[in-house]
């Protein structure tokens, strides 16, 4: 139920602005001014996925300005009058979900160019479509962060970009771009035109990155001012200079032992890249020990298991590198593979197969933003942070609950009491 501080009409908001702006819809003037007005969340579980882990009962969340103000316990957070409050005490308030996998929050048409084996100039940005059916799909499941990535039947298919599940323009849903480089290490590569084996794929992406950084290594000169002549600029490899400098990773679509350790070794040890290992499925896990002491991160899924023939059994991905050592670990969708809005159900498949259901909900929420360089806006419910939740009926890895209201920078996106997608 939502309701103003003091005053409640029908279980709606009766402030001038009325409920539109809570919906994600146009706004007036009025809406805007009715924005600037804090929101008061009254829940009865917070998990704030913080450093400390705390889960706080019968907690008080307030929001001002599309970020989060306080969390605590109610009786240690006053609500200041004229706030908006949402009754939510028999709901669970969760981190904003977070999938470092997604093709649906642009057109899935435009994601798939694969003129050359390598395409290091391209970029998802510009195929962003906001609001689409897909990703309204995704924030009905309580995913408000996801990475778009191009398609991976190239070794490097461009940058990807992190977006908001909602808003109406781009420049509303955009978080970052570049948001990472996508390269595929065999796997649907293998498929290009005549086909490619592994030898000349890992030769291409090596000559491809090389080049890059030699790039970046002559305007590293240049402002040093170590050369006087301004290098020239080459749109293809400039945005390259990010990735160099680590501030956003290489999600490598990857799999099976013997490609995830070229991962490893080629872009981790020798390239230094900020490095997300993307799938990581079949018997990828066998490399976990050579993660000891990096800061890789594995996003596994979207397949959760692998049956394993020379030893006749059964093993659960996210279990077996949680086994391993890996702890830098999550799950994703690839979606459309696995509809967006079932993120939380792969998370909950990763701990029927043997995962941690504590570990595999931060799979989700804070570990894929850690992995994205996003973690100081999203993926916890700590002040200062972007006001993203869902409000859950109950644990979001038990299949029997719902995402019953979505809220993203302050604004309820969705609410299953007006209109529930599934």
């Amino acid at each position: 139920m939502i309701r103003q501080h003091h005053r409640r009409h029908l279980g709606v908001v009766v402030a001038a602005a009325g409920f539109a702006a809570y919906a994600g819809l146009p706004a007036g003037a009025a809406d805007q001014a009715a924005v600037a007005v804090g929101l008061a969340i009254r829940a009865g579980k917070v998990i704030t996925m913080d450093g400390e882990d705390s889960v706080i009962n019968n907690a008080v969340v307030l929001i001002k300005s599309g970020k989060i103000e306080r969390v605590g316990p109610r009786e240690e957070v006053t609500i200041p009058d004229g706030y908006r409050v949402i009754d939510a005490a028999d709901k669970w308030l969760v981190p904003g979900l977070v999938d470092a996998h997604n093709h649906t929050a642009g057109s899935l048409m435009d994601l798939n160019d694969m003129v050359y084996l390598s395409n290091p100039g391209l970029r998802t940005l510009e195929t962003i479509t906001p609001d689409n059916k897909l990703i309204k799909q995704a924030r009905a499941g309580g995913v408000t962060s996801v990475l778009l990535i191009p398609g991976s039947g190239t070794n490097m298919s461009g940058f990807g970009t992190i977006a908001k599940t909602a808003g109406r323009t781009v420049d509303e849903v955009v978080q970052r771009s570049p948001g990472s480089l996508k390269i595929a290490q065999a796997g649907n590569p293998e498929r290009y035109w005549y086909g490619v084996g592994r030898s000349f794929m890992n030769y291409n992406t090596r000559q491809t990155l090389e080049k890059a950084l030699a790039y970046h290594s002559a305007w590293n000169e240049y402002e040093a001012g170590k050369v006087a002549d301004e290098p020239i600029y080459d749109p293809i490899f400039h945005g390259f200079r990010g990735l160099f400098r680590r501030e956003y990773p290489a999600s490598v679509h990857t799999q099976i032992y013997q490609v995830v350790m070229t991962t490893i070794d080629m872009l981790d040890k020798k390239f230094k890249i900020r490095t997300v290992i993307d799938h990581g499925t079949f018997d990828g896990f066998k490399t976990a020990p050579l993660l000891e002491g990096t800061d890789v991160y594995t996003i596994n899924g979207p397949r959760q298991y692998w049956f394993d023939r020379s030893q006749r059994k059964m093993h659960g991905n996210a279990a077996r590198w949680w086994q391993g050592g890996q702890h830098r670990l999550g799950v994703n969708t690839d979606a459309p593979v696995v509809p967006q809005r079932e993120l939380s159900f792969q998370a909950a498949m990763a701990c029927w197969y043997g995962w941690k259901p504590y570990e595999a909900l931060r799979g989700v929420t804070r570990i894929p933003a850690e992995a994205l360089l996003i973690d100081d806006r999203v993926g916890s419910i700590q002040p200062g942070k972007d006001a993203d939740f869902g409000l859950w009926t109950g644990d979001p890895l038990d299949p029997r609950s719902s995402c019953e209201m979505t809220i993203i920078g302050g604004k309820v996106v969705y609410d299953a009491k007006i209109k529930r997608r599934f």
